[in-house]
Formats: C-alpha cells, sequence, structure tokens
C-alpha cells in the first residue's frame, strides 16, 4: 500500500527544505525525497579529501531572506556567516591593486588612488543602486501577477506593483528600466571613468550569467548580486561557518524540528499523474509515496521534461520548457593548498586581501574575450577568475596548515563545438593555474588536491540541467511573471497539484530560500 502525504517535496535542495518547513509549520504532514546522500543541492560541505570540508559549488551567502532566516530560527540550528572582509581585491598587471572595504570611507580611498572623480560620484552610485535593490527586494517574496493579464482583477495586481515604484524619483525610475535593460559595462560607464574600478565592479554583471559585460540584461544581474547582505548591513557577502552545507543542515533541522519528514538517498523516477492530477511519486526503486500536494524542487527542464510523460503537458507549454534555456557557462575549481597566493602587486603569504574574493580580470576586454571565445562554444583561452579562502574565517574546514581556494570563473561553455569536457578539461585547468601564476608567481606548486567542475559536471553531480547554477538565465524573458513561462509564474505548474519551488521559479538563482519561500504559500492557499 502507498504511504500517503499531504504534501511531497522532491529534491532536498535548500529552497525544498524552506518550502518544508512552511508546510510542516502549517501543519501539513510533509516528506522530502532527496537523491543524494545529504541535503542542499548546490549548497552543500563535501569531504572529497582527507581532512578537508569543502564547499564544492556554491561557496558565499548574502541573498538568504532575513524573514526566512528568522522564520526558521537558523540561527539556533547552527547557522552562523562571517562578512567578508575585504569584500573585492582585484591585482593589475602593472602592480596597482584594488580593494572595496565593509567600510566605506576606505574603499573611497581605494578609488580615488584611480580616478578621484570616481571617488567622487561612488556615494551616489551606491545610493541609487539600493534604493533600487531595496525596490527589488521588496518583489522576491511576492508571487508574481499572470501574464499577459486577463480581466480586471489581474490588472488590479499590475496596478498595486506600479505603486512600489511610485517611492521612486523620475531620476531613479529611469535608473531602474536602464538596469534591467543595459549592459553592465554601459551602466558603469554613464557613472565611472576608471577601467580599473568599472571592471571590479562589473564582475557581479556576468557571475554565472551567459553573456560578457557589454551584453545588454547584465546590469541586473550586477543589482541582483547587490541585494541581500549579512549581519543586517546590506551588499554584503560572507562565508558560512562549516561551509555552504551548514546553510542546508540548519535549514533541514528547522524543518525536521517542525515537523518534516527527510528521506536520502531517495530518488525519484517520476510524478504520477491521473486526470490531470499529480497524486504520487514513485522512486528508482519503485517504491511510490502519495500526496494531496507535490512541489518540485528541480529545475524546470527536468521537472517537466523528465519526472512527466510526454503526453502530460499541453503541447505548447512543453514546447515552451523545451526552450527555456538554462545551459551552464561557469565552473568551479577547488584547491587544496598549502601556501596562499603571493600576489606580485601585494605580497604577503597572510595578508587581507587573501579574505577577500580576489578577481583576476584586468579588463573589460579581457572579460569581454573570454565571453567571445565562450558564445562559439569554446572554453575562454583567459578566463575571468574569482578566488575565495574560506579557511581564512573558519580553519576547521581544512587540516592545520592547510587552506581551501574554490576558484568560479567565466567561461566555460556546457556545449561544445569542437571536442568534449573529457579532452578539453586537463589543457583549461592548467590555463588557469597559468593565469594565476602570473599574479602570483609559485602557487600552482603549492596544490596538493585538486577538483574542477564543469557545467557537465555540475549537471551529473547535482542534477542541474545544462550545469545552471540559477536553474535558468535570469534574462529579462525569463524573469518575474515570465519564469518559467507566461502565466505560470505562481509556482502552479499545468498539471493540478504540482507546484515548483526550486530557482526555475521566481526570484531565480542564487542562495535566497525565496522560491521555497513563495511555492509553500501558493501551495497553502491551495
Amino acid at each position: 500500500m502507498a504511504q500517503r502525504w499531504d504534501a511531497i517535496i522532491v529534491g532536498g535542495g535548500h529552497n525544498g527544505l524552506a518550502a518544508a518547513f512552511y508546510l510542516a509549520r502549517a501543519g501539513r504532514k510533509v516528506l522530502v525525497l532527496e537523491r543524494r546522500e545529504l541535503v542542499g543541492g548546490c549548497a552543500v560541505t563535501e569531504a572529497i579529501w582527507p581532512g578537508y570540508r569543502v564547499s564544492t559549488a556554491s561557496y558565499l551567502v548574502s541573498l538568504m531572506q532575513q524573514k526566512i532566516v528568522d522564520d526558521m530560527d537558523l540561527s539556533r540550528h547552527g547557522y552562523r556567516v562571517d562578512p567578508k572582509d575585504p569584500a573585492f581585491f582585484s591585482p593589475f598587471p602593472d602592480g596597482r591593486y584594488f580593494f572595496t572595504w565593509q567600510d566605506g570611507g576606505k574603499t573611497l580611498a581605494e578609488v580615488a588612488k584611480f580616478s578621484k572623480r570616481d571617488a567622487a560620484r561612488m556615494p551616489e552610485f551606491d545610493e541609487q543602486l539600493e534604493r533600487l535593490a531595496k525596490l527589488v527586494e521588496s518583489l522576491l517574496l511576492v508571487t508574481p501577477p499572470p501574464f499577459p493579464p486577463k480581466g480586471i482583477g489581474e490588472i488590479i495586481e499590475y496596478l498595486k506593483l506600479a505603486g512600489r515604484v511610485r517611492g521612486l524619483s523620475a531620476k531613479d525610475m529611469v535608473a531602474l528600466v536602464k538596469v534591467f535593460t543595459m549592459s553592465a559595462a554601459d551602466y558603469l560607464d554613464e557613472w565611472f571613468e576608471s577601467p580599473e574600478v568599472k571592471v571590479t565592479l562589473a564582475t557581479d554583471g556576468v557571475i554565472g550569467a551567459n553573456g560578457g559585460p557589454r551584453s545588454p540584461g547584465t546590469a541586473y544581474i550586477l543589482l541582483h548580486h547587490c541585494m541581500g547582505g549579512v549581519g543586517g548591513k546590506r551588499g554584503l557577502w560572507g562565508f558560512v561557518r562549516g561551509g555552504m552545507g551548514a546553510v542546508s543542515e540548519a535549514m533541514a533541522s528547522a524543518a525536521k524540528a517542525a515537523g518534516a519528514e527527510i528521506r536520502l538517498g531517495a530518488h525519484v523516477a517520476r510524478i504520477d499523474v491521473k486526470g490531470n492530477r499529480a497524486v504520487s511519486v514513485t522512486l528508482k526503486n519503485g517504491d511510490t509515496f502519495e500526496a494531496k500536494q507535490i512541489a518540485s524542487n528541480l529545475d524546470p527542464k527536468r521537472t517537466y521534461l523528465k519526472l512527466l510523460e510526454p503526453d502530460t503537458l499541453p503541447a505548447e507549454f512543453a514546447d515552451t520548457m523545451r526552450h527555456f534555456r538554462c545551459e551552464g557557462i561557469s565552473a568551479k575549481i577547488n584547491l587544496g593548498v598549502k601556501a596562499l597566493p603571493n600576489f606580485r602587486a601585494l605580497p604577503g603569504a597572510a595578508a587581507p586581501h587573501h579574505k577577500a574574493t580576489m578577481h583576476i580580470c584586468p579588463s573589460m576586454d579581457y572579460v569581454e574575450k573570454a565571453w567571445d571565445d565562450a558564445k562559439y562554444g569554446r572554453p575562454s583561452e583567459r578566463p575571468m577568475l574569482e578566488m575565495t579562502c574560506p579557511t581564512l574565517y573558519d580553519a576547521t574546514l581544512a587540516p592545520p596548515n592547510r587552506h581551501i581556494i574554490g576558484i568560479f570563473l567565466q567561461y566555460a561553455p556546457y556545449t561544445l563545438r569542437n571536442g568534449n569536457w573529457d579532452d578539453l578539461r586537463e589543457p583549461f585547468f592548467k590555463r588557469v593555474l597559468k593565469i594565476i601564476d602570473e599574479y602570483a608567481p609559485g602557487f600552482s606548486s603549492g596544490i596538493e588536491h585538486a577538483e574542477l567542475l564543469t557545467p557537465v559536471d555540475l549537471e551529473k553531480r547535482y542534477s542541474i540541467t545544462g550545469g545552471n547554477i540559477f536553474h535558468g538565465e535570469m534574462a529579462l524573458d525569463q524573469m518575474f511573471s515570465l519564469r518559467p513561462a507566461a502565466r505560470y509564474a505562481n509556482y502552479k505548474t499545468p498539471v493540478e497539484n504540482l507546484y515548483l519551488c526550486g530557482s526555475g521559479a521566481h526570484p531565480g538563482g542564487g542562495v535566497m530560500g525565496a522560491p521555497g519561500h513563495n511555492a509553500a504559500m501558493a501551495m497553502l492557499k491551495g
């Protein structure tokens, strides 16, 4: 006899755990089914080498919604974040370097090294970006209204949204339109003159994006990464004590305390539908679990095109999902090292810059050329690198006198025009190390362990289609009321009682918990 539940969550990623918590807190009998032997999806800590605990995929936190942190009382369940300070460190080939700090005054002094005009402009830039971020943040825990609107009720919903913009000045309204449509490079050109300042800020516009700094829409990705905060301070990013898996473990603990059950090693093979109503899930081993409601934490393509029978969905919707863009473009390298990088621009074995995100991206042209390779199906000849060292915040993650270096890099296309990642993996990895050695001579000689995760690897390990870390491109035509499809951005699906609760739903990717929270609210309404 099949086991019956009020709600089943397919996938124990952090959004699925958030959904499970809110449903269980409301008195629902909830079951989470997770394919792997640990929860978290991409937000995990894994012991991939003896004595090391590595945040193998996701590596920093900022976007986690404070409401969710408070509701789940995550601090009681072990959630601790150390704000990153300095925030950024960018060394340049000519020996100069650029910092950004938590302390705004120190950051302005850094900017002034490159341009006194830019230093004078920076406060106004930060203030405007904060105002825009506050507006967009107010939409993160909102269910998008249907698009296009039908009937007076849906039109009223849009009018309510328009009311949120009323508080912006005319200048900010223009800026909001620009942020949603411009490239990061063009947007920053309107503010600053220093190439070094602009390229450092532009990195947030291309992280995880299928585009270069001059691609339209990357200005919004920049804004997306400026939302959230750590310790009540907006815009800060931080390292989680115990690695990113500690986020997921805290959320799992909170969900279980609320009454949810979590089963690991439970590989869902299909969602069963009868009369256009989702009624149960069947595991790979044949076990079946019935539920009144089912929510998928998996990406839209995997949910709709892999877990459902082909004739389940309306033909037009299925075609839309086949065209939903979700090929990844980023790779992650994890290193176990015996020595930190000793940069030419700022020598020192354990200096403050190692606690920052260390960028290797000397110019806008450098990043754009890296994207040029990728858009034609080639791994970047000289990729943009973003390096972090979590062990300077939490020494327990590695053996004594050893460190973890995480490298998130652009660009590594999922689909290659020539060859495959089995053949290109080693040359790509060697090129990355050669670039780092140009800025920090001898760094590669101190590497004791290494792991390269291409988009193909990310897809295999974490079950994300195309290895896309956001579960789908964060482009304007795939956001808000169009994420993942028009008239299906309300977490419901064409199948009754089936919901989407992962990053493929509004408001998109990042460790924020908002899609899980919003989906649970929709499920509670029925």
